[in-house]
């Protein structure tokens, strides 16, 4: 069975993104305290690694060992020469014309994890993190004015086909909320046998 300070590095690596403790001791079950403990154990097992346990105030999150800076740069510099690719394009898409959402949003429009290309969007300055207006501990990703000037709109209603793409984008969400909706009292329902 795994113990807690590797199930809250698991945690941070799913997430991809800083978290508060707070949060993190719910979604782990644990006390305050044990949280504290996990997370000097975890720092002290990734003092060594490739990544590192960042504690910044209150939120915890996953980062590159600064040993690693100069890998990590000819990387990022290799990313930022090559083409956005399918799934880039298609994340960037959804933000700009669902945006600004959070990542579970646009996973639930892409239908698989989106971290590792929200990060590439992000270096390459192309979406930017903002708090959510309503839930404290959630981040949304936005276009960056870079891109909406790159674009040469001064706004997302200016981007083409926006209105249109916002009604097909909300009729999507609807159709598969209703899809779940239905496999959900299928499978609620008792199933007939075959004597009926």
């Amino acid at each position: 069975m795994f113990d807690l300070p590797h199930k809250l590095e698991a945690l941070l690596f799913y997430k991809g993104e800083p978290d508060s403790k707070k949060h993190l001791a719910k979604l782990l079950g644990c006390t305050h305290e044990e949280l504290e403990e996990a997370v000097s154990v975890l720092k002290h097992e990734l003092s060594a690694r490739g990544i590192r346990l960042l504690v910044a105030d209150d939120e915890l999150e996953l980062v590159t060992a600064p040993e690693t800076s100069e890998l990590i740069a000819s990387l990022r510099k290799d990313e930022l020469e090559r083409d956005l690719g399918k799934a880039g394009s298609e994340t960037l898409a959804i933000v700009l014309y669902r945006g600004p959402a959070t990542r579970a949003e646009i996973e639930y429009i892409r239908g698989v994890n989106s971290a590792f290309v929200l990060r590439n969007l992000m270096v390459r300055g192309l979406v930017e993190r903002v708090p959510h207006p309503e839930k404290k501990r959630t981040l949304m990703y936005r276009p960056t004015a870079e891109l909406l000037s790159h674009l040469g709109v001064t706004t997302v209603e200016d981007l083409p086909e926006y209105k249109e793409t916002q009604i097909k984008l909300a009729a999507f969400e609807a159709a598969v909320d209703d899809e779940g909706q239905q496999s959900a009292a299928q499978a609620a329902s008792p199933s007939q046998t075959a004597n009926d």
